[in-house]
């Protein structure tokens, strides 16, 4: 007799919590084996196909194209086992049915998992919708019921019988002991990044289950007298005048009209971590104009030669990488909660690439040990995956340091961001010719404002400004490069 199990969307790494729906791969009723992708999602990384760990047939699929899920959520179910007629069957794959079993063979695992599932799932599931933002997982095109709410780690709803505002919840010693009563990681990355205890909350939900909407209560009691944002007006008694007008504000008619996009996928994890950036890293950037007139010079000379070209990024990457070997300050991170620099040995050189996702920033591994060839076709290697959606989550993070070529873009300078948690970011801006003063002479050269933006916390200036000077010297003059080979 066949078995019913029920895939939900894994633990995808890095910390991702969810994930969007891009293409189902698979129908009911198709026949699946053991590791065969079923879905295509799109995390704040990347495009992922998502494969099954069991062989059978598919009885039922959770969440439209376009769904987002967290993880732990369903996403489809198998029937697998014993065929109805009597083949053998091996571990979790369903032998008996190949790529050519019958129609009616499907039709009757169909209904009789569907009708099996029915059985097992208890009713009440109407109330177990997630949080608005995330997609209710629900078949996409099978009769079959809905899991039930313990079965997904989803956010709870907000409850909307009572029109009533609701209440804040009211902060209270830490448990004895026992699990935070929270099962959604939605829940416990807003309360994280936003430094809510959560063992202070009381939740709302069902048995003090803790919601999403708790600690947005909580978040607001913070901001209350500014709170512009909140649907409802926060309670608060009559007092200052600036209490009063604090709560007036948080009763006026949101603005009409105008276009809102959800901060999700890409661009919600660009929006997030700059964010986190600007919160926690005190940066500072300082900039010098070099002539890269003879650096141009060497790469045509380069490529004159029969081989694979030489790409300008990957002769700037050489020049960075010899620059934090000298600077190795720059090459670091802080542990804010060890209170500790901690320097690390390998470069991990990120790059800033633009794709119609969004920007990405694709990590060559240890650029250190790499030279100009190298260095060209892993960059043309990664930049062609990120085009195309493939970049795999490893792919996008543990860089060191950042190498931000905006000058693609005709701007000349730019005061970048530093790409959490990493202590230093190169920019570069455009080619261009220019007047200069070369050899005592004025003459027209090839112009390039460089820029480092840089954790105030790893370094000070004297640093800062001996790497950079050290890297308008290489591009001014390639031949400096000679001295650290």
């Amino acid at each position: 007799m066949a078995q019913v199990l029920e895939f939900k969307l894994p633990d995808l790494g890095e910390g991702l919590t969810e994930a969007e729906i891009v293409r189902w791969l698979v129908q009911v009723g198709d026949v699946v084996a053991v590791d065969q992708p079923v879905v295509e999602v799109e995390t704040a990384k990347a495009m992922v196909e998502v494969p099954c760990p069991y062989g059978g047939v598919v009885t039922a699929r959770f969440g439209e194209e376009g769904a987002e899920l967290p993880v732990g959520a369903p996403l489809l179910t198998v029937a697998v086992g014993e065929p109805e007629d009597g083949t053998e069957g091996s571990g979790n794959v369903l032998v008996g049915y190949g790529t050519q079993a019958p129609a009616a063979r499907r039709r009757r695992v169909r209904a009789g998992t569907a009708a099996a599932d029915g059985q097992a799932r208890r009713p009440g599931t109407a109330d177990a919708a997630p949080h608005a933002r995330v997609a209710a997982p629900t078949p996409t095109a099978d009769p079959a019921p809905a899991p039930t709410p313990t079965a997904a780690p989803a956010p709870a709803p907000t409850p909307t019988a009572d029109p009533a505002p609701t209440p804040h919840p009211a902060a209270g010693p830490a448990p004895a002991g026992g699990p935070v009563p929270v099962i959604s990681p939605l829940v416990r990355k807003l309360a994280r990044d936003n430094d809510v205890d959560l063992r202070r909350l009381t939740g709302s939900g069902p048995d003090g289950l803790i919601l999403r909407a708790d600690v947005e209560n909580a978040l607001r009691t913070r901001t209350a007298p500014t709170d512009t944002a909140a649907d409802q007006a926060v309670p608060t008694p009559a007092g200052t005048a600036g209490e009063q007008a604090g709560a007036a504000a948080a009763t006026a008619p949101r603005a009409e009209g105008g276009a809102r996009i959800p901060l999700k996928g890409v661009r919600g994890a660009v929006a997030d971590k700059l964010s986190r950036s600007r919160r926690e890293i005190p940066d500072a950037t300082c900039w010098v104009d070099a002539d890269a007139t003879e650096l141009m010079r060497a790469r045509a000379a380069m490529n004159a030669t029969p081989g694979p070209k030489i790409s300008l990024l990957a002769l700037l990457a050489r020049i960075c990488t010899a620059a934090l070997a000298r600077f190795p300050e720059l090459n670091s991170t802080v542990d804010t909660e060890a209170r500790e620099i901690v320097r690390l040995d390998r470069v991990h050189l990120g790059f800033a690439a633009q794709t119609d996702r969004g920007l990405v920033v694709p990590v060559v591994r240890d650029a250190h040990t790499r030279d100009a060839e190298s260095l060209t076709a892993e960059f043309a290697r990664l930049t062609e995956a990120a085009r195309t959606g493939t970049l795999t989550p490893g792919e996008l993070t543990g860089g060191t340091f950042t190498l931000n070529n905006y000058g693609v873009f005709g701007v000349d300078g730019s005061t970048p961001i530093v790409n959490h948690p990493e202590a230093a970011m190169l920019g570069v801006g455009r080619i261009v010719p220019k007047p200069w003063v070369h050899e005592g002479e004025l003459a027209v050269r090839q112009v390039v404002q460089l820029s480092l933006t840089f954790d105030h916390r790893v370094c000070d200036g004297g640093t800062a400004g001996g790497f950079l000077r050290y890297v308008a010297d290489c591009v001014e003059q390639p031949a400096v490069l000679l001295r650290t080979l």
